[in-house]
């Protein structure tokens, strides 16, 4: 950040009189970006403002025996002195705060720390001196990137994507059945409690769970054969069983674990498939199943091309973070940690966790927030810094677009969706987020793109993974109205 600007020197130096009054300024680095600054507010700009707060005073006074615009100073004074000094006092310090700010071109973060706030008023005679500590934004110094090399996934969708992502479209559109007389099989769809245990502790619940009984994941972990660790259990039953935790999962508590899952069982009931038929196909919007198809590729492109450009931006972010380095206050990086320990919290809380259980598990929810922290921060200045020098800007046209997607996707009224996020902040929250894949996305367009082959695997999860979403427009389908839409019912535990 530049100091030293025209009109204001360090070290307490005489600065040059510009365009107003300006006050002598210093500034001192007193950390990793952080600053304290000491203003002096000179006698001569005390007087002249009390003159003018006192001569504004009589011109709206209204005093017995006096006409309004002629009471005497000394009066006014005399019933006025200490609202008019506490009134200049903050019209002075506020006015050389933003002074100090802007000459030094000061990014200032959060509120300033005053060093006796109390002690800020109007001298008797003399100067009023005071200081602060303000954190500011990091001096950041970007990389070349003409030094950034990407690679983009080529993934191609075959028939039989096609085929899988009409097979699903089939059980989202299909009849839950009771079942009855016999326990679980492969294919069924559960209603059951769950809990996720390490060393005995429950550490995730999701109450009245909707699971499917196939592959996928538990509280964040890979469970392969759910069909046989399941196998025959009937309803009124519990069951347990053991997995290891990633070495990627979110909580840093449970990765490379041994983890209990426990399975409470409510309910089984086995899917139908809707059959294609001219009304299914009717009722979503296409007049053949040709026409469906094409709408299922169309959509699973949108949907690989999003996934792509979202890798190349991930790859564009740890370049990014592994060569700009970026020093950060350290009460700046304690209150982020703060945010991340209060959002893993809010993330417990609507699993189902009570307060107890999260206030006895906080020092794990600490575990690993304070490197988060750090990257988050470093991350975003790093994009603000960049979207500022690249003059990146996001238009209401695209914001309001954004909006409307959103609101698209969550059944709601555009205008109505926008009103609720500019009241609790998530306007410009997703305004920054905006911004920043903007200026990501100029980077990829200075970057050396490889586009690379996935192998056969990799391609045909990418694949199945886009298989996942019904069709655009008309033909959007929900899943059966007791089975939630979403991640794959077996996630959400």
């Amino acid at each position: 950040m530049a100091e030293n600007e025209a009109g204001v020197v360090d070290q307490g130096q005489a600065v040059e009189q510009e365009e107003g009054f300006l006050y002598p300024i210093t500034v001192e680095d007193i950390g990793p970006a952080e600053k304290k600054i000491r203003v002096e507010i000179p006698r001569e700009r005390i007087t002249e403002a009390l003159d003018e707060q006192y001569k504004e005073l009589r011109q709206k006074a209204q005093i017995p025996g006096f006409r309004v615009g002629h009471v005497p100073r000394k009066l006014l004074e005399k019933k006025f002195s200490q609202d008019v000094k506490e009134q200049v006092a903050s019209t002075l310090v506020r006015e050389s705060y933003e002074q100090a700010l802007s000459k030094n071109k000061l990014s200032v973060i959060g509120d300033p720390e005053f060093e006796d706030k109390e002690a800020v008023k109007l001298p008797e005679e003399g100067s009023l001196t005071y200081a602060f500590q303000v954190e500011v934004q990091p001096d950041i110094t970007l990389p070349d990137f003409a030094n950034l090399k990407v690679k983009k996934p080529k993934i191609t969708i075959s028939e039989a994507n096609i085929d899988q992502a009409m097979q699903n479209l089939r059980e989202q559109q299909g009849a839950l059945l009771p079942v009855e007389n016999r326990g679980v099989q492969a294919g069924d769809y559960l209603l059951a409690d769950v809990l996720v245990k390490l060393d005995g502790n429950v550490v995730g619940q999701q109450p009245n769970a909707n699971l499917v009984v196939r592959a996928g994941r538990i509280g964040g972990i890979q469970v392969e054969d759910l069909d046989v660790k399941l196998a025959d259990l009937m309803p009124g039953e519990k069951r347990s069983f053991t997995v290891k935790a990633p070495d990627t999962h979110a909580s840093e508590a449970l990765r490379n674990k041994d983890v209990e899952i426990e399975v409470s069982l409510k309910d089984i009931r086995r899917l139908e498939l809707a059959d294609i038929t001219p009304a299914f196909l009717e009722d979503l919007g296409f007049t053949d199943e040709k026409e469906l198809r094409q709408a299922l590729r169309e959509q699973m492109d949108e949907k690989i091309a999003f996934d792509v450009q979202q890798a190349m931006r991930e790859q564009v972010n740890r370049y990014l973070l592994e060569t700009t380095p970026v020093t950060l206050a350290k009460k700046m990086s304690i209150r982020q940690a703060d945010r991340v320990v209060n959002r893993r919290a809010m993330d417990l809380a609507a699993r189902g966790f009570s307060r107890e259980q999260i206030e006895a598990n906080i020092e794990r929810l600490r575990a690993g927030a304070a490197d988060e922290a750090v990257r988050e921060l470093r991350l975003f200045f790093i994009l603000q810094k960049i979207a500022n020098d690249q003059e990146v800007e996001v238009s209401e046209g695209e914001l309001n677009g954004r909006v409307a997607m959103l609101a698209a996707q969550n059944d709601k009224r555009p205008e109505k969706l926008k009103a609720e996020m500019q009241k609790n902040g998530q306007l410009s929250d997703l305004y920054v987020q905006m911004r920043e894949q903007k200026a990501i996305d100029q980077i990829l367009g200075k970057a050396q793109v490889e586009e690379v082959e996935m192998t056969p695997k990799e391609g045909e999860a990418a694949a199945e993974h886009a298989s996942a979403d019904a069709p655009a427009g008309e033909a959007t389908a929900q899943p059966p109205s007791d089975v939630p839409s979403g991640e794959s019912p077996a996630e959400q535990a």
